[in-house]
């Protein structure tokens, strides 16, 4: 069974709606875990500061 044209030029498109979207949601994924990460630093950062402007007294 041969496919025509269009029915060529339909699957790519959809392959590459398909791709693109992908992509997306990987990049979505990458930014929430990176954005998290850097709060958790920072609230690290915060506590360990606590910690050590609290042990002299």
């Amino acid at each position: 069974m041969r496919l025509t044209d269009a029915e060529l030029s339909a699957r790519k498109r959809r392959n590459v709606w398909i791709a693109g979207a992908l992509v997306a949601f990987i990049v979505l994924i990458f930014l929430t875990t990176f954005l998290r990460m850097q709060r958790n630093l920072a609230e690290r950062k915060a506590m360990q500061a606590g910690v050590v402007a609290e042990a002299p007294r």
